[in-house]
C-alpha cells in the first residue's frame, strides 16, 4: 500500500510538472518557493556552484520567485549515504533535499519513483541540445532521473617544459602521441633518454585496455559473475600490449593520483580525470629540488586503430526529490539556467569537466582560459567529443573492489619486473606474468 501510494504520487507529480514546465506557472516572486540543494562541486566557502547559486538567486530567482539554498557540500560518497539515511527516515538524518548531486547507482537505491522525471519540464527541441550520451546516462526506467550539469573523461597531462627537451633530442612529437603505438613508442625513447625513468602513470589503466578492445571488436563482454571474460583472445591481446611496457618500466599504475608523480618529475606525464587540472601546479619540482614551470600540456587519450574511438564518462548530475508541483517547476528553471551555453562551460572551465550541452563545446573555440594549461585541456575535450564515444564503467556488482586488488598488485609487481627486464628477461614473458595476474582477479 505504501509503495502504491508513493507511484501514485508521482504520478500526479509528473502529471503536475507538465502544466507546471510549462505555459501556467505556479510561481509567484511576491512567495518565493525554497529549494534546499546538496551538491559535491568544491568546498562550501568557496564552491564554483555555490557562486553561481548567488547569481541565479539574485537574477532569474529574484524575478520568478525562487530560493535556491546550499546546505550541504561533501563527496559524493557521503551525499549517497546521508540520501539512503534520509530517505529511509534514519535517527538524526537530515531532511531530504530538494536538489542534490548524484549518480544512477544511487538512485537505483532511492527508487526512481521518488525523483522527478527531468522529461516532463524539458521539451525535445531543449533535449536535443544536450549530449545524447549524457542524457541516456541518467535514465532509469525510461526516466530522466539524473540531469547532466558536468560530466568528466581522461586525458593526457605532460610535463611541457620536460617534454621541448625530449622532443628535441628524440623527435617524438605531441603527434606522435595520438595513436598507443606512437605511445608505447615514445615510452621506450624516454625510459632510454630518462636514464630508466617512467614515462606516464596511468590512474585506471583497465579502462584503456577497455577501450582497445571495444575499438577492435565494438563490445566488450563481461561473465555471469561480473568479471571479464577472459576467453576473449581480443582482451588478452589489448592487456599484452599495455603489459609490455608496463613490465619493462616504460609507464607504471600511479600510486594513487598520476599528477602527484608528474608534479615531482617522477613521470613526464599522466593519464587521468581531466577534473586533475585543478591539483597541476604551475611548477614541477624534481627529486633534486630543481624546479621549473610544468607550462603544463593536455592532449586527448591516444586512439586505439581505424575502428570507432571511446572515452570514459564520468561524474554525478543533479536530481530533484518529487514532492510539490512549484518546486518541480522551480527546480527545472534552475536546471535550465545553470546548464545554458557559455555559463555551463564558465562553471565547467573552474572544475575541469566537460560541458553538457552543444552550445558550451561550441563556445570552447574562441572562449579565454585562465592559461594555456586549461586552453589546451578544453581542446583536447572537444577533440575527443568531436571523435570519440562517451561511454560508463562496468555496471556488475564489486567492480571497485576488483579492480582495486588489480591496481594494489600491479603496483607490487612494476618495480620488480622492471628490474628484471632491465636484466635482460624477456618482456613477452613478464607480460604474460601480469596477464595471470590479472586472470587471477576474479
Amino acid at each position: 500500500m505504501k509503495r502504491y501510494l508513493s507511484i501514485l504520487l508521482a504520478a500526479l507529480l509528473l502529471l503536475g510538472c507538465l502544466s507546471g514546465c510549462g505555459e501556467k506557472t505556479t510561481l509567484d516572486p511576491n512567495e518565493p518557493v525554497t529549494l534546499t540543494m546538496w551538491h559535491v562541486y568544491g568546498e562550501q566557502a568557496d564552491s564554483p556552484m555555490n557562486r553561481l547559486v548567488a547569481e541565479f538567486n539574485a537574477t532569474v530567482g529574484q524575478e520568478k520567485g525562487i530560493l535556491v539554498t546550499v546546505t550541504n557540500v561533501t563527496s559524493t560518497s557521503k551525499i549517497s549515504a546521508q540520501l539512503e539515511a534520509a530517505m529511509a527516515g534514519a535517527p538524526d538524518a537530515p531532511e531530504m533535499p530538494d536538489l542534490f548531486s548524484t549518480h544512477t547507482n544511487t538512485v537505483e537505491e532511492l527508487g526512481t519513483e521518488k525523483l522527478l522525471d527531468w522529461n516532463t519540464c524539458f521539451s525535445e527541441d531543449e533535449l536535443k541540445n544536450y549530449v545524447p550520451e549524457f542524457l541516456e546516462d541518467g535514465t532509469m526506467d525510461g526516466k530522466l532521473a539524473v540531469f547532466p550539469v558536468s560530466k568528466s573523461t581522461y586525458a593526457l597531462f605532460l610535463n611541457g617544459s620536460q617534454f621541448e627537451r625530449f622532443s628535441a633530442d628524440t623527435g617524438v612529437t605531441y603527434e606522435s602521441l595520438s595513436t598507443w603505438e606512437g605511445f608505447f613508442d615514445a615510452a621506450a625513447k624516454y625510459y632510454d633518454w630518462s636514464d630508466g625513468k617512467p614515462f606516464c602513470a596511468f590512474d585506471y589503466l583497465i579502462r584503456h585496455i577497455e577501450f582497445d578492445v571495444m575499438s577492435k571488436d565494438g563490445a566488450l563482454e563481461y561473465t555471469e559473475d561480473g568479471w571479464y571474460d577472459l576467453q576473449n583472445p581480443s582482451l588478452e591481446e589489448s592487456w599484452m600490449k599495455f603489459a609490455r611496457s608496463l613490465a619493462q618500466g616504460h609507464i607504471v599504475v600511479s600510486d594513487q593520483y598520476s599528477n602527484t608523480q608528474v608534479m615531482t618529475g617522477e613521470t613526464l606525464g599522466g593519464i587521468g580525470s581531466t577534473a586533475a587540472i585543478t591539483y597541476y601546479n604551475d611548477t614541477v619540482t624534481y627529486p633534486d629540488n630543481t624546479s621549473e614551470p610544468t607550462n603544463l600540456k593536455v592532449l586527448p587519450l591516444p586512439r586505439s586503430g581505424d575502428g570507432e574511438q571511446y572515452m570514459p564518462m564520468t561524474g554525478v548530475g543533479l536530481s530533484a526529490y518529487a514532492t510539490t508541483e512549484q518546486k518541480a517547476e522551480a527546480a527545472a528553471v534552475f536546471v535550465r539556467w545553470l546548464t545554458e551555453g557559455e555559463r555551463n562551460l564558465d562553471f565547467v572551465v573552474e572544475t575541469g569537466y566537460m560541458p553538457v550541452n552543444n552550445d558550451a563545446f561550441e563556445a570552447i573555440e574562441g572562449y579565454e582560459f585562465p592559461d594555456a594549461g586549461y586552453a589546451s585541456l578544453f581542446d583536447a575535450i572537444k577533440t575527443m567529443r568531436d571523435g570519440y564515444t562517451p561511454v560508463v564503467r562496468p555496471a556488475f556488482g564489486g567492480y571497485y573492489d576488483k579492480v582495486d586488488a588489480l591496481y594494489e598488485g600491479l603496483r607490487q609487481m612494476q618495480s620488480e619486473l622492471r628490474e628484471r627486464s632491465d636484466n635482460g628477461e624477456s618482456a613477452d614473458i613478464l607480460a604474460k606474468e601480469i596477464w595471470d595476474f590479472f586472470c587471477s582477479v576474479q
